[in-house]
């Protein structure tokens, strides 16, 4: 899971819940001092959250753009059912993002993280009408790696017998266990009470039902290749969930914008923000 590297929220920001459709979303919405280049939705990726990208809203909002950080249903403080029965299907969470794009006004620049990409790049495939650019951030081209399913679906399973706090301390026994797996490192209490509280508020039936599709999502980029959108595939240098290389060689089949994060992995919104934000605000410019 992606972690913020600080947790309170820039004074060009606010919380809010958007009103959509759908339903309502909690946001982090940030916005520039004058008047907007372009609006940016970002979706965060599995067991994330809007904070994942706290880091990014200043400097995107510095560059000239009001960007959205948003909960999906189920996610942190944005309500979904306990169960999953369908609510969590990749096409009901596309269709989620296309009424969090049209609340926004419409013509936004997409950004998915991870699990993220595959649901933005759902959305787009679905209609592509809302949109004016798609990044796909630290998001492969199907599946997550072998190793990873492997994981994802021992949490799955657990997440079917246990409770979420005994599944939390399941995790935290198994983090930094094996090479593929994401960092552990030290955690500064403050934010590790917040990963544990947005754990908890999190419905179990998304993550099973999102966990699932990383380990099942089939290969659309050709799809996606054929949609004409501007398109950016973003990553660190190493990444756990999907090779580097089959991020290349989508980006390469995507004829997309490609950007390698200097110093990070899977989470280059919180682990390099400046030179991800940087990146992203200088391929909005030409989109």
């Amino acid at each position: 899971m992606s972690r913020p590297p600080f947790l309170t929220l820039p004074a060009c920001a606010r919380a809010y819940r958007l009103a959509t459709s759908r339903g309502e979303f909690a946001v982090h919405e940030a916005l520039p001092s004058g008047a907007p280049r372009g609006t940016a939705l970002l979706v965060p990726g599995f067991t994330g959250s809007k904070e994942d990208f706290v880091a990014l809203l200043e400097p995107l909002a510095a560059a000239g753009y009001r960007t959205v950080a948003v909960d999906g249903r189920g996610q942190h403080e944005t309500e979904g059912p306990h169960a999953a029965a369908g609510a969590y299907e990749r096409a009901e969470l596309a269709r989620d993002v296309r009424a969090q794009a049209r609340a926004l006004g419409g013509d936004v620049h997409l950004l998915g993280h991870s699990l993220g990409g595959l649901i933005s790049r759902a959305a787009v495939l679905d209609d592509a009408s809302a949109y004016r650019s798609l990044t796909l951030m630290s998001c492969g081209p199907a599946a997550i790696s072998a190793p990873q399913q492997a994981r994802t679906r021992m949490l799955v399973d657990a997440l079917g017998t246990l409770d979420m706090d005994a599944v939390w301390q399941e995790m935290r026994r198994l983090d930094g266990k094996t090479a593929e797996s994401a960092p552990a490192g030290p955690v500064d209490p403050e934010l590790g009470a917040f990963l544990y509280r947005r754990w908890m508020a999190t419905a179990p039936g998304q993550l099973m039902s999102t966990g699932t599709l990383l380990t099942t999502e089939p290969d659309r980029t050709a799809e996606l290749a054929a949609v004409p959108l501007p398109k950016h595939v973003v990553s660190g240098v190493r990444d756990y969930a999907w090779p580097v290389p089959w991020i290349d060689a989508m980006a390469e089949e995507l004829s997309a914008a490609r950007t390698v994060i200097d110093g990070a992995e899977h989470s280059p919104n919180a682990e390099r923000p400046a030179a991800t934000a940087e990146a992203l605000a200088r391929f909005w410019d030409l989109s």
